[in-house]
């Protein structure tokens, strides 16, 4: 057996010819599709990234006026579907005076319900009670930065002291995270913002005249929550619905048309990667075939020096791997000139990411795919030389 491969290693070196036009018949197949298939994954990696870079995508807000408990909240953050929920206070009471602890400045900002796991907040950050984080906006209006401490304060009418409420600044979040000028605190600083409009005594902060806190019972008025994953978010949206009987707003239709592209995107490389192979597989079963034909002299020979047949099928199989590695090798060096070209003509210089990339698993699973495929076409050539006569060859004076 390892003489049948070094013969046929020998033989491919010397039959330039035969090599040349099976790379190219390769590198003309594959090329295209591995351009396309680059293309789809840059461009489709390209949507997703923005989609996933704005945690705003996987948000579903209830709309409407409804009453909502801490159990509600719960059993939402059970399903398999949630990645963060939060429950939310009235907005009419969202709205707040913030300023820096010692300065005279201030702006007015919302208030935004937040916690632990907030995609929203910095990856490992954990908004304790007493910590907030704060919009780029009003970061740069007032002068803050992660560190400092803010006093969040809001008067009503009927009430003859302010609440004033002193948070640290834990993290300023990027402007594409959050825009205007916007707080995030814990749930407990808005229900106690909420707590304080409606007439309850607050003493931990100076505020006496009220009712009495405990008999205060806790409704929200709606809910924030976040999808795990892109795929997830239309179920979650119609499994709240249906559970509470509410109305909500998502991104749902943006996020299942990008979805929706990827599948067709699929679809369509699937057909195209298909009919390819069909016109390969016939070029590449006739060409071997052909090749054995025309050594049918140098197979007898071989056969009469005691390899059998069970060993002259490996000689075809042998030069068409060889021809697929090189065909590979040729077919990934214009893919990467193709690719580098399309980036500089259609992308430059512009925040796209590639515009047409494929990961190492994908080249590694393509290319042992292609040399199965190959194999796969070289049998019918194997089958052809293990059944080679020698006597009836040299009988014949063929080649």
């Amino acid at each position: 057996m390892r003489n049948v491969v070094f013969l046929a290693l020998r033989a491919l070196r010397h039959d330039r010819i035969h090599v040349i036009c099976n790379i190219a018949i390769l590198a003309g197949v594959l090329v295209p599709l591995l351009v396309l298939f680059g293309v789809k994954n840059g461009v489709y990696d390209t949507l997703i990234g923005r989609l996933l870079s704005n945690p705003a995508t996987l948000q579903i807000d209830t709309s409407g006026n409804a009453a909502f408990t801490e159990a509600d909240a719960a059993e939402i953050r059970g399903w398999p579907e949630t990645g963060f929920v939060t429950l939310k206070t009235r907005s009419i009471f969202d709205f707040v005076n913030v300023r820096a602890v010692g300065g005279t400045q201030r702006r007015d900002a919302l208030l935004v319900p937040s916690g632990p796991g907030d995609p929203n907040l910095p990856a490992g950050l954990d908004l304790a009670p007493g910590r907030a984080a704060i919009s780029a906006g009003l970061a740069t209006q007032l002068g803050l930065a992660p560190g400092d401490r803010i006093e969040i304060f809001t008067q009503a009418e009927d009430r003859p002291r302010q609440l004033r409420l002193e948070l640290a600044v834990a993290a300023v979040l990027p402007a594409d995270r959050m825009s205007g000028r916007s707080v995030l605190a814990p749930l407990e600083a808005l229900d106690l913002v909420e707590a304080f409009y409606d007439g309850y005594a607050l003493p931990d902060h100076g505020i006496g005249a009220g009712r009495a806190l405990a008999s205060r019972q806790p409704v929200f008025e709606g809910m924030r929550a976040y999808a795990a994953r892109l795929e997830d978010l239309a179920e979650l949206q119609a499994r709240i619905e249906t559970r509470f009987g509410i109305g909500t707003e998502a991104r749902t239709r943006e996020v299942e048309s990008v979805l929706g592209l990827g599948r067709n995107l699929d679809i369509a490389l699937g057909l195209t990667v298909a009919v390819a192979c069909i016109g390969l597989s016939a070029a590449l079963v006739f060409g071997f075939w052909g090749e054995v034909a025309r050594k049918r002299r140098l197979l007898a020979v071989l056969a009469l020096m005691g390899l059998g047949g069970r060993s002259l099928w490996l000689f075809p199989v042998v030069q068409a791997l060889v021809s697929a590695a090189l065909g590979l090798a040729v077919s990934f060096g214009l893919y990467l000139l193709a690719a580098l070209a399309a980036q500089r003509l259609f992308a430059p210089g512009a925040d796209t990411g590639r515009l047409a990339q494929i990961a190492p698993w994908q080249a590694a699973a393509i290319c042992l795919a292609v040399l199965a495929f190959v194999a796969a076409a070289s049998l019918f050539a194997a089958r052809a030389a293990a059944r080679v006569d020698p006597a009836e060859v040299l009988r014949e004076g063929g080649e």
